[in-house]
C-alpha cells in the first residue's frame, strides 16, 4: 500500500474529469440511481469515486482504504459531506453484512492477490437485491499497450517511488505530445486526449507503481462472479480497455 499511498497523497485533488470517468465505470447507473441509497466504496483512494454518489444525493456513503495516509486525504476531500464515513480497513475484512444498496470497487480488484475473496466480501455487504459492481483492466482490447505497460512496470514497480515520479513526468511529456499531434481512434485515447497534464501524469504514475496488476479476459472476470447468491450478472466493455461487471444479490 505504500506505493498507492504516495500516489494519492501527491495526486490528491478531485477534478471534473473524474466525474466523466466515474460515469463510464459505473455504466448501468445514472446519477439519480444513487439518490437515497446506501453506498460502499471499497478501496476509496483519495475519495474521488465517493464524491459523486454523495453529490447525487446518496443517503449514506461508507468508504475505506488500507492505508492511513490515503484515508486522511479522503477525509479531507469529503469533509463537506456529513453523511459519509471513512475508515482504515482491508477489503478482506469488510465488517458490514446485508446493509448496502450498492457496493462498488473501482480499480482495486485487479491489484489484489486474492480477488475472489474480496468479491465475496462485497457480496456479503449488500442486502437482498443489492448490486455489486467492479471495474477492472481488460487484456483483450489493447494488447500492444498492455505489453508495453507490463514491460515498463516490471522495472518501475521495483524502483523507489521518487525515481518513478520523475520517470512518470518524462513519459507523460511524450504521451501529451502524442495525444495532441496524432488523431486518436482508440476510445480510451480519445477520452484522455482532453485531460490536462496533471491528470495524465497521475494516470501514468498509477500504471507504473503497482506490484500486482492483472489484465483479464471476459471469461476470467466472469469467473470471479461464480457465486450461487448472485443473479443478473452483466459485463460491459469500457473504452475498449477495461470491464465493468455488475450483479445482484438474490
Amino acid at each position: 500500500m505504500e506505493r498507492f499511498s504516495y500516489e494519492w497523497v501527491k495526486f490528491n485533488k478531485i477534478v471534473p474529469d473524474y466525474e466523466i470517468q466515474f460515469l463510464k465505470w459505473i455504466h448501468i447507473f445514472k446519477p439519480e440511481d444513487f439518490k437515497d441509497k446506501r453506498i460502499l466504496d471499497a478501496g476509496c483512494g483519495m475519495g474521488r469515486n465517493s464524491y459523486w454518489p454523495l453529490l447525487y444525493g446518496a443517503k449514506e456513503v461508507v468508504a475505506f482504504d488500507h492505508d492511513h495516509n490515503i484515508v486522511n486525504v479522503a477525509r479531507k476531500n469529503l469533509s463537506n459531506f456529513k453523511n459519509v464515513k471513512i475508515y482504515y480497513q482491508s477489503i478482506y475484512r469488510i465488517i458490514y453484512k446485508d446493509y448496502f444498496d450498492i457496493a462498488f470497487s473501482i480499480g482495486v480488484i485487479h491489484h489484489l492477490q486474492y480477488p475472489q475473496k474480496a468479491i465475496t466480501n462485497l457480496i456479503n455487504s449488500v442486502k437482498k437485491n443489492g448490486t455489486v459492481l467492479i471495474w477492472v483492466y481488460d487484456k483483450e482490447g489493447s494488447k500492444r499497450i498492455v505489453e508495453i505497460v507490463n514491460f515498463l512496470r516490471y522495472f518501475t514497480s521495483r524502483l523507489p517511488l521518487q525515481i518513478v515520479d520523475v520517470l512518470s513526468y518524462l513519459i507523460t511529456v511524450f504521451l501529451w505530445v502524442y495525444l495532441k499531434i496524432i488523431m486518436q481512434t482508440h476510445p480510451y485515447f480519445q477520452q484522455i486526449s482532453n485531460f490536462n497534464f496533471w491528470h495524465l501524469r497521475s494516470i501514468v504514475f498509477d500504471q507504473l507503481i503497482p506490484k500486482i496488476a492483472n489484465y483479464w479476459s471476459r471469461e476470467e472476470v466472469l469467473a470471479l462472479f461464480k457465486d450461487k447468491r448472485l443473479k443478473n450478472i452483466k459485463i460491459f466493455k469500457v473504452n475498449n480497455n477495461s470491464w465493468t461487471v455488475t450483479a445482484q444479490k438474490k
